[in-house]
């Protein structure tokens, strides 16, 4: 199990102890809907909510050929979940790599953030933009 699974997994297994001892006194409405809270808690905070990552050296090579922006990013950041979230149906449209995921892509992120692994950075062309507005990104996005 990676990094990027601990806070989901942690989230379920808290949500069905809490649960399990909701409706052990009875409560399985309240079970219920705080199991389901939990669950879709962990589901926001997991890799699922990103569309699938590719590696660092994959992402550059495919957007020299196509120009789409590569972001770099990891679970659990709420900066890119946000990012995620406002680019929409969009985001399949860049190049994403899980720098938690890939040595290379933290290598790429830490030489274009003075050595921190500060995430979302896009690099559009080759120049890197750390957490940049989502409508910057989404008109870097090629059209549908």
């Amino acid at each position: 199990m990676t990094r990027a699974w601990i806070l989901p997994m942690l989230s379920v297994l808290c949500g069905s102890a809490v649960a399990a001892g909701q409706l052990l006194r009875g409560s399985p409405v309240a079970a219920a809907a705080l199991l389901l809270v939990l669950v879709l808690l962990a589901v926001w905070n997991s890799p699922l909510m990103f569309p699938k990552a590719i590696g660092a050296l994959e992402a550059q090579r495919r957007s020299a050929v196509d120009g789409r922006p590569v972001v770099f990013w990891r679970a659990g950041c709420k900066y890119c979940l946000r990012l995620r979230i406002r680019l929409g149906r969009g985001a399949r449209r860049a190049h994403w790599v899980d720098i938690w995921r890939d040595p290379a892509g933290a290598a790429v992120v830490r030489a274009a953030n003075g050595g921190d692994e500060t995430v979302p950075t896009v690099v559009v062309a080759g120049e890197p933009h750390v957490n940049p507005d989502s409508a910057w990104v989404r008109q870097q996005l090629p059209p549908v």
